[in-house]
């Protein structure tokens, strides 16, 4: 069976040992988070949890079920697909040489980016878009030479209808 990459977006209680108990179920059965994101929601009550996981659908089945039986889960969706935007944030730490400070320039340009800071010798840029998005900009950057990354993961919400 094919393994598909699936974003799961979960609205929990925001409450202690909520994140540790969604994780466990994922690493308890075996199943690989290739990202995780949690934050508050308006309600400083309620956080949402953005999971990324590659399962074939019968896998995905059981992630589901297991996630719906947590106490603390109000709200499960599968956001893979096109009704959900989805998108990542990134910091890149990138060496900045001379002779390179003008590429950096050009593809921090063309892929709509931010420097956030500047030393003598790098740039830290901020990037979001969609995963092809990043991926393609991190391949661009890697032979100038990238330092250090922190990458989000994806983040979804469901598009409003018309």
């Amino acid at each position: 069976m094919n393994s598909d990459k699936h974003v799961l977006t979960m609205l929990v209680d925001n409450k202690p040992g909520v994140l540790s108990r969604v994780a466990g179920l994922f690493s308890g059965r075996g199943f690989n988070i290739e990202s995780l994101c949690v934050a508050e929601t308006v309600d400083p009550l309620v956080s949402r949890i953005t999971v990324v996981t590659k399962a074939n659908e019968l896998v995905l089945e059981q992630i589901e079920k297991q996630l719906r039986k947590l106490v603390n889960v109000i709200k499960l969706r599968d956001m893979t697909g096109p009704r959900a935007v989805k998108r990542e944030m990134a910091l890149i730490c990138i060496r900045a040489k001379r002779e390179n400070k003008d590429e950096i320039l050009r593809l921090v340009d063309i892929f709509r980016c931010k420097v956030v800071d500047v030393g003598p010798e790098y740039y830290i840029i901020e990037a979001t878009g969609d995963e092809g998005k990043m991926t393609a900009l991190i391949n661009m950057l890697k032979p100038i030479g990238i330092k250090k990354i922190a990458r989000t993961g994806a983040i979804a919400l469901y598009r409003e209808p018309n």
